[in-house]
């Protein structure tokens, strides 16, 4: 006995293609097979149809061409062991340095910064800078005079004159009479004071300053024998004064 030949293996798509084949024939028979059908049941026998025919249709591509369902794969990194090391005689990138913008002109002076040259003969004179010192007063001078002479006592003037501009509130006037026992009383635009021979007169108050370009007037009178009772010295601040007779 002979053996069967294989028989052909059947695809899904031939499959599909016998289904829908019965399908028609069974609904066409249904169809024909009844008079009463109305015109709505073949429109949706026949919509049903094309859905059938559309669905295996699709299908059918599909499987044809199984390349457009197959998955894109991503290809993994390269591992740490693939990358290799650059050899030690390989040149590396040298950074290089940015390019540096070309520097940009100065603007040339407008007209109204032109300096103006100094006018010829006028002095330059330094800007002081700093707190201003005050003006040093002038040194006094003195002048002594013997007012009038009584049997016991004569009257003395000195006047202190301040040639500078500045007034001089302080100063110090000494006169030194030949003998102790001598006295000096009746003191006016000063204060006296005693130390032996020698005395000393200085500013009674502001009364006894001394204005710029003016003067002062203390007068005294010297009580004793007036034989050789005149004034042996006399200074203000040291200046020896004037009008002294020896």
């Amino acid at each position: 006995m002979p053996a069967t030949p294989p028989q052909p293996r059947r695809t899904v798509a031939i499959i599909l293609l016998d289904r829908v084949v019965a399908l028609v024939t069974a609904t066409r028979r249904v169809l024909t097979g009844r008079d009463d059908v109305s015109r709505a049941t073949w429109v949706a026998a026949i919509a049903a149809l094309g859905v059938l025919v559309l669905t295996a249709v699709s299908v059918i591509g599909l499987l044809r061409t199984p390349e457009k369902l197959t998955p894109v794969t991503l290809d993994a990194p390269p591992s740490v062991d693939q990358v290799g090391t650059p050899s030690p005689g390989t040149p590396r990138a040298q950074a290089q340095p940015a390019a540096s913008s070309p520097a940009v002109p100065a603007p040339p002076p407008s007209a109204s910064a032109t300096a103006v040259p100094p006018t010829v003969g006028a002095s330059a004179r330094p800007t002081q800078t700093g707190a201003s010192t005050s003006p040093t007063p002038a040194a006094l001078n003195a002048d002594f005079s013997i007012a009038d002479n009584a049997l016991l006592s004569y009257g003395a003037a000195v006047t202190i004159t301040n040639p500078g501009t500045v007034s001089v509130p302080q100063w110090t006037l000494t006169v030194t009479l030949p003998r102790e026992t001598l006295r000096v009383s009746a003191v006016e635009g000063a204060r006296a004071s005693r130390d032996g021979a020698v005395w000393t007169f200085v500013p009674d108050g502001s009364a006894g300053q001394v204005p710029g370009s003016a003067s002062v007037r203390v007068t005294f009178r010297v009580n004793g024998s007036p034989a050789g009772a005149a004034p042996e010295a006399c200074a203000i601040d040291g200046t020896a004064c004037t009008g002294l007779t020896h």
